[in-house]
C-alpha cells in the first residue's frame, strides 16, 4: 500500500500559508507542513505550532527570498563573506546563485540557526525538508542528511533526482548525473540512519494557467509507489497578499486551499487506496 504524505510548503511565508496548513491539518487533507523561519510570518506559525500538538511541523530550510519585492535574509549571522547574501542583502533569488556563491559551512550554520530558533520557539520539529530543493545541491545534500542525524529527524530525499518534484531548481542537464549521484549517496546515508527515503516527490503544478481547472485526481489517483510526498502549496486568499507577493501564481495556491478544504476532495482522498501519514508517523 502507498504511504502518502500531503504536505503544506511555505508555512510562515505569510499569514495565508498559515491559516491554509492549520485550516486544511484540523480538517484532514494536510497531513504535514514545514515552516519558513526566516519570513516575516514565522512568528505567528510558532506560536501556534507551540500550542497545538495535532500539527505535524518541520522545517523547510531556507536559502533563497525569490519574490520580486517580498523579501528576507539570513536567520544566522552571515556577512558578505558567507555568499549567503546578494547585493540587496537578501538571501538569492534563485538556488544557481547559492550554489555559485555560498560557502558550505555558512550554508550549514545557517540551517542550524533556522532549527534552533524554531526549537527555541516551542516547535516539535518533526523533520527537515528544503525550499526549492536547495539542501540537495550537490555540494551540502552530505550535510542535509548529517544535520538531520544530529537534530534526531529525518529529512526529505530520494534515492535519485528524477523523482524529486522539485529538481529543476537543483542542477541543470549539463551536471544532472553529478547532482544524481551526490543524491544517491546522501539518500544511502539517510537510510542507513533509519529515515525514511521518498520514492518520489510530487509537487505544485506552477505552470497552470489562470482559469484552468486543475486535476488532482489525476496526479494522485494512480500512484504505485510505496512512499510519496507531496510538496503542495495551499494559501488561504484575502487581504491583497498572496495575490500581490505572487501575482502571476497566487492562483495556484489559492485554488489548492479552496479544492483541499471540501467535502468532495476530502472524501475522495480517504477513499483511495492509500494510507495517509504524517512525517511524525514515519520517524
Amino acid at each position: 500500500m502507498t504511504r502518502l504524505v500531503i504536505h503544506a510548503d511555505d508555512v510562515g511565508m505569510c499569514h495565508g500559508a498559515n491559516r491554509a496548513y492549520v485550516e486544511l491539518s484540523h480538517f484532514g487533507t494536510i497531513t504535514s507542513g514545514s515552516v519558513m523561519v526566516p519570513c516575516p510570518w514565522f512568528s505567528e506559525i510558532a506560536e501556534i505550532a507551540a500550542n497545538d500538538d495535532t500539527l505535524d511541523c518541520g522545517i523547510h530550510l531556507t536559502l533563497n527570498a525569490e519574490k520580486a519585492h517580498y523579501r528576507w535574509g539570513p536567520v544566522s549571522s552571515a556577512g558578505p563573506s558567507s555568499g549567503l547574501l546578494d547585493e540587496q542583502g537578501f538571501l538569492w533569488r534563485d538556488v544557481a546563485s547559492v550554489r555559485r556563491n555560498a560557502h558550505p559551512d555558512a550554508v550549514e550554520q545557517e540551517w542550524r540557526a533556522q532549527i534552533d530558533r524554531a526549537l527555541a520557539a516551542g516547535i516539535n520539529v518533526t523533520h527537515l525538508d528544503a525550499h526549492m530543493g536547495s539542501a540537495l545541491a550537490p555540494e551540502w545534500c552530505d550535510r542535509y542528511v548529517a544535520v538531520g542525524v544530529d537534530y534526531g529527524v529525518p529529512v526529505l530525499i530520494t534515492d535519485s533526482l528524477a523523482a524529486y518534484g522539485p529538481n529543476r531548481h537543483v542542477a541543470g542537464s549539463a551536471e544532472a548525473q553529478s547532482a544524481d549521484d551526490a543524491i544517491k549517496a546522501a539518500a544511502a546515508s539517510a537510510r542507513e540512519a533509519g529515515m525514511p527515503v521518498f520514492d518520489a516527490v510530487l509537487e505544485t503544478d506552477f505552470a497552470r494557467p489562470p482559469h484552468q481547472p486543475a486535476n488532482y485526481e489525476v496526479i494522485l489517483g494512480k500512484l504505485d509507489a510505496n512512499l510519496v510526498f507531496c510538496a503542495f502549496h495551499p494559501n488561504a486568499p484575502g487581504g491583497a497578499e498572496i495575490e500581490v507577493i505572487e501575482p502571476d501564481t497566487f492562483h495556484v495556491r489559492t485554488d489548492e486551499y479552496e479544492l483541499f478544504g471540501t467535502g468532495t476532495w476530502k472524501n475522495w482522498l480517504t477513499g483511495q487506496p492509500y494510507e495517509l501519514a504524517s512525517m511524525a508517523d514515519l520517524a
